[in-house]
């Protein structure tokens, strides 16, 4: 990182509420851990007695069979954001330029102002249309599919030419795939090209934000720069048992699959009665709340027990909220905060 740009940094927001009181539907994780996950964490807790393997052939495994590569392909990272930060330490130099999507994940600009770098904000959904000659100025580009807070996910075939035309231009390809574990869509780690880079995260799908597990994925030079450039025990013993045994957990994924997707299409439905609802893919939603005072919406849900992500921290946007999915109790509740549930149709109907 570059010394000079750390003193000029700050700190991004983000959703997360540390009151166990509140219902939290301002951080996007699912409610939900697969079956022996505790069990296996206090067994790890005596094997952390030892420094861990800095090999994780099991978490290599498990993580390269969830996204369809070998494992020797796979770089183990406390965290997708971690292995977003690997990818940006090894791709950029100070003054590079960094196409950086908007409105989308506000680490990533951070990121690149870490390393001395400068962010080009294009429209996350105008980035995969940039033709070869507009990407030649760039070190990196990042698409986050699906995108966060938008919920989007990027058409495999569109990513898939774009990654070529980076290839052309001499361009690395971050691809965050936080979230696309919520769907059903391929890892962009099939590519197989060695400009692209991938980052998965383990804290939104398996409902351990607090676990810090993900990895990066990538190919030839650059996957054996990121192996040489993590950190020794980049996982620590309970994040690596454990993470692998979320990964290999098929049945609680499309169970988390399933669930979500019937819940996103009744949230969306009940919210549109006061919100415009982007479309998405994602574990969230995002509203235009049009004129309504965003910190009064924040304000009255709170009051009702329930924190909601304010998305006009996200650049771009002047006049929205993200609100997670999560079960249908929790949701319900979500529901009446907002004046959407059924105790409200009921008032409307008296």
């Amino acid at each position: 990182m570059n010394p000079d740009s750390i003193r000029a940094a700050s700190r991004v927001p983000h959703g997360g509420e540390t009151d166990p009181d509140v219902l939290d539907f301002s951080a996007n994780t699912n409610p939900r851990t697969p079956k022996g996950v505790e069990e296996l964490y206090a067994a790890a807790l005596e094997e952390s007695r030892r420094y861990p393997d800095d090999g994780y052939p099991s978490f290599r495994a498990a993580a390269a069979e969830f996204v369809g590569c070998s494992p020797e392909r796979v770089v183990p990272t406390p965290g997708g954001l971690a292995a977003i930060r690997l990818a940006m330490e090894i791709a950029l130099e100070p003054g590079d330029e960094v196409l950086v999507p908007y409105p989308s994940f506000g680490e990533y600009a951070r990121e690149v102002r870490l390393q001395g770098a400068r962010p080009r904000f294009v429209r996350y959904d105008d980035l995969l249309e940039l033709r070869t000659a507009a990407l030649e100025s760039a070190a990196v580009a990042v698409v986050c599919t699906p995108n966060n807070p938008t919920g989007d996910a990027a058409d495999p075939d569109a990513l898939a030419a774009f990654a070529d035309r980076c290839g052309d231009a001499g361009t690395t390809l971050l691809v965050d795939e936080a979230f696309l574990g919520f769907t059903e869509l391929p890892s962009a780690a099939g590519f197989e090209r060695e400009n692209v880079i991938v980052a998965r995260s383990l804290t939104k799908l398996f409902g351990l934000p607090g676990l810090r597990a993900g990895f990066a994925v990538a190919t030839g030079d650059r996957r054996d720069t990121l192996e040489t450039a993590r950190r020794t025990w980049s996982l620590g013993t309970p994040a690596a048992r454990v993470g692998a045994h979320c990964l290999r957990d098929g049945e609680f994924v499309a169970e988390t699959r399933d669930h979500v997707e019937r819940e996103r299409e009744r949230i969306r439905e009940a919210l549109e009665r006061r919100f415009d609802v982007h479309p998405s893919d994602a574990p969230f939603l995002l509203c235009d709340v049009g004129d309504q005072n965003v910190d009064e919406l924040l304000e009255s849900a709170r009051e009702g027990g329930v924190a909601i992500r304010d998305a006009t921290t996200f650049r771009g946007l002047d006049a929205h909220i993200r609100v997670a999915i999560k079960d249908r109790e929790r949701n319900d509740r979500l529901l009446g905060a907002l004046g959407v549930g059924e105790s409200a149709d009921r008032r409307g109907r008296k």
